[in-house]
């Protein structure tokens, strides 16, 4: 017990410095914290004991997702519902299909191509999110995108995580257990809109209470989900979209953000700690181009699949730079491949190392993405590859009459001015930069324009 507290505050200390640094120097945190693990761990080898604290990290992950689900408004996503579903699939498979492709040339064969084409293919959601919701841009247009690829990236790693976790199992076993997630999806829904809002309706009148009954909800979804054999990330993300429609959920969110931060911190520093000393000569290519691919080539994917979709250069930039980095799911995958015995450690290790430089170089990206896009937006017009969608996102009435108000942005905001305007009998014509936004106002024959009010061209 007494090494675990001193783990614990050793981590926490040299946390603390890293990021009063990171504060004087105005650099991202993330990064600080993860070299900070590799001192504490294959350095200068004070802690040794990376399991527990690598058990304490994955609640960091579980509180994060929570979080993030009790922010997750499902109605936002039907905003950018078609380039997050559809879109967020092709990119999986083109990374996928790049890094089985880019691996095999590498001289990898069998199971480590697979494993290997999902280091490429999934983007890290507790990264981003945290870095979102640093930067308050998790309601921003870019910011709603990359919830929606993150949310199906997450479900394609679910259900590779699942199929690995049953590789030993039946196709019955498979197919029973995705009859389960199923269910406990549908319990959630369940509770979440006839049991839980009388219920937090009661335990709203105690903040103690109101805190102790979040918390029991994110667990007990948490172990509903690891007794069928899925992560309890994922459980705890059920459980805070299930939370996220209570009129209680900002004093929730207040309440565990103060725990999530604390548990999160051990997450970043935990990667550091599980380096491992391997011999890192014939693995210097391969990370240097898989590190180059996920930095480079993902972004690059993710900015040209967002703009067939009809989104403008700006947020497709800031949505493709926001996601160059390893998953924890690509972490957690092949550490389950080592654990059958379908890939060698020194894959994990190949993880683990690209992980972190992916990690550190898109903190920096996400820091200073906009600063970069107004300095070189010259060289992005390649972005604008579709120029004849944009015709079409164009309506008027055929009345013929002029608009006599223009209201830029149709957001919860937009949306009340925008009614206020039409009872006032005022021609209205909506400008906004989201496409999925202005074709649902086609739909209901609402005067609209696509167009970014920012951009000065």
């Amino acid at each position: 017990m007494e090494s675990i507290f001193f783990d614990i505050g050793l981590i926490i200390i040299v946390a603390t410095v890293g990021a009063y640094l990171g504060r004087l120097l105005k650099q991202p945190l993330i990064p600080l914290y993860i070299i900070g693990g590799i001192f504490l761990g294959p350095v200068l080898g004070i802690i040794t004991d990376a399991e527990t604290i690598t058990t304490l990290a994955e609640m960091g992950i579980a509180f994060l997702l929570f979080m993030v689900g009790l922010e997750f408004d499902l109605k936002k996503l039907r905003d950018v519902g078609s380039v997050a579903s559809f879109g967020g699939v092709i990119i999986s498979v083109v990374l996928f299909g790049v890094g089985l492709v880019v691996a095999s040339w590498l001289g990898f064969s069998g199971s480590e191509l697979f494993f290997l084409g999902l280091v490429l293919a999934f983007s890290s959601t507790m990264i981003v999110a945290k870095i979102l919701v640093d930067q308050n841009s998790i309601d921003s247009l870019h910011g709603r995108m990359i919830i929606g690829f993150l949310l199906m990236q997450d479900i394609l790693a679910v259900i590779a995580l699942s199929l690995l976790d049953k590789s030993g199992s039946s196709l019955f076993g498979v197919v029973a257990s995705l009859f389960q997630t199923a269910a406990l999806i549908i319990v959630a829904v369940f509770f979440g809109r006839y049991i839980f809002p009388d219920l937090f309706k009661f335990a709203a009148r105690s903040q103690e209470l109101l805190f102790l009954a979040s918390l029991s909800v994110c667990f007990v979804f948490a172990i509903a989900f690891h007794l069928i054999g899925l992560s309890i990330v994922i459980g705890a993300f059920v459980a805070g979209i299930t939370l996220a429609g209570l009129s209680y959920t900002p004093e929730i969110i207040s309440r565990i953000k103060s725990l999530k931060d604390f548990f999160a911190v051990l997450f970043f520093v935990a990667i550091g700690l599980e380096v491992v000393a391997v011999d890192i000569g014939p693995l210097i290519v391969p990370i240097v181009l898989f590190s180059l691919l996920t930095l480079v080539l993902k972004p690059f994917v993710i900015m040209v699949v967002s703009a067939l979709f009809g989104y403008y250069p700006k947020p497709s930039f800031l949505s493709g730079i926001s996601l160059g980095q390893v998953s924890e799911f690509s972490l957690i995958l092949v550490a389950q491949g080592v654990v059958l015995g379908l890939v060698s450690s020194s894959i994990l290790s190949l993880t683990i190392i690209v992980a972190i430089i992916t990690i550190i170089g898109s903190s920096y990206f996400m820091k200073f993405g906009n600063a970069f896009f107004a300095r070189h937006k010259k060289w992005l017009d390649f972005l604008e590859i579709i120029p004849s969608r944009k015709r079409d996102l164009v309506f008027s009435p055929a009345d013929g009459k002029p608009a006599t108000s223009v209201l830029i942005g149709y957001d919860r905001i937009g949306f009340s001015v925008l009614r206020a305007l039409r009872k006032l009998k005022k021609n209205v014509l909506v400008i906004d930069f989201n496409p999925d936004v202005i074709r649902r106002l086609i739909s209901k024959r609402i005067r609209c324009m696509y167009g970014d009010a920012s951009d000065l061209e």
